[in-house]
C-alpha cells in the first residue's frame, strides 16, 4: 500500500518496482493518492493492475494508512512510501518472515541510498526526528524498537486489534504509534537485512512539515506519558519556534494545524 501526493517521479519508480516483484500476481497493489494534482491520478491504464483510491484533498499521511489498510483484502499490508522503491524479493522475504514468526508483529526491510549504503531508518521512542541508518550484526533478520515507515509490512489483525491507526497524528507520528502499540502488545519488529528497498527521503521539512512532527510528538507523549508530559512538548515547541523566529511554524503549532489541515 502507498501514500502519494504530488511526487509523480518517485511514485513512478515506487509501482515499477512492486510490478517488477516476485509473486506480483499474489499482491494487491494499493495508492492512497492523497489529491494529487500531478497527473499520477489518471494512471489506470499505465498500471491496471494497480488499485488506485484518489482522495479529494490532502488528508496526511495517518488517515490515508488507515484508508488503505481498510481497503486491503490479506492478512498482511505493506505499508510503502512512495519515495522507497523494493528489489524484485523484498516483499516475499518479508512475508516468509511473518509466516514463521508468530511472535513478530511486523518486519521491516533495510533501507538503502541510491549507492547501495544504509540509509537513515532507526529511530527512538518517543520519535525526536532523528533517525540512524541500521547496522546489521549479520543476515539474520533481528529485533528493532521502532523503524520508520517507509516501508513496514504488518499483520492486520494487530492494526484492527486496536481500531486504526490514531489519527490524531498527521504526516507524521503513526509509524511511531504502531511502533510502541506493539511493544506494548509485548510483539516483535523484526529488520531482515537481505530484504532491500531503496529510500530516497528528505533533505529537510517546511515550516508545516515541521509543525506536524512537533504536534504529533506531543500527542504521543500525551498518549504514554500522561497529560503534563504531552503539554510540556507542545508548550517547548511553541517557544522554540517563536525564539528561533520561525513564525510559520510557531502559528501552526499554537493553532494545532496539522498538514490535512485538520487541529489537534
Amino acid at each position: 500500500m502507498v501514500v502519494s501526493h504530488n511526487r509523480s517521479a518517485l511514485l513512478r519508480r515506487c509501482l515499477e518496482s512492486l510490478e517488477a516483484s516476485e509473486g506480483r500476481d499474489r499482491l494487491q497493489v494499493i495508492v492512497i493518492d492523497n489529491g494529487s494534482s500531478d497527473g499520477s491520478a489518471q494512471w489506470d491504464g499505465e498500471f491496471p493492475k494497480v488499485q488506485f483510491v484518489r482522495l479529494p484533498k490532502n488528508f496526511g499521511l495517518t488517515k490515508a494508512m488507515n484508508i488503505g489498510w481498510r481497503a486491503a483484502d490479506a492478512p498482511y499490508v505493506f505499508f510503502l512510501h512512495d519515495d522507497s522503491a523494493v528489489e524484485p524479493s523484498t516483499i516475499g522475504k518479508l512475508a516468509d518472515i511473518l509466516d514463521a514468526n508468530a511472535d513478530v508483529a511486523a518486519v521491516c526491510p533495510l533501507l538503502v541510498d541510491a549507492e547501495g549504503q544504509p540509509a537513515p531508518q532507526l529511530g527512538s521512542l518517543p520519535p525526536d526526528g532523528n533517525w540512524r541508518p541500521a547496522v546489521p550484526p549479520g543476515n539474520e533478520p533481528y529485533p528493532v524498537q521502532y523503524s520508520r515507515g517507509a516501508a513496514l509490512m504488518m499483520r492486520v489483525f494487530l492494526i484492527k486489534a486496536i481500531r486504526q491507526i490514531d489519527e490524531r497524528y498527521g504526516q507524521f507520528g503513526g509509524d511511531a504509534d504502531l511502533a510502541a502499540q506493539i511493544l506494548k502488545a509485548s510483539k516483535r519488529i523484526l529488520l531482515a537485512p537481505p530484504a532491500r528497498a531503496r529510500h530516497q527521503g528528505s533533505d529537510g521539512y517546511s515550516a508545516a512539515e515541521r509543525a506536524d512532527f512537533l504536534l504529533g510528538r506531543a500527542v504521543f507523549l500525551e498518549k504514554y506519558r500522561g497529560f503534563g508530559a504531552g503539554l510540556q512538548a507542545r508548550l517547548s515547541a511553541i517557544f522554540g519556534a517563536l525564539f528561533s523566529f520561525q513564525f510559520g511554524e510557531f502559528s501552526r503549532i499554537v493553532s494545532g494545524q496539522k498538514i490535512d489541515g485538520t487541529q489537534e
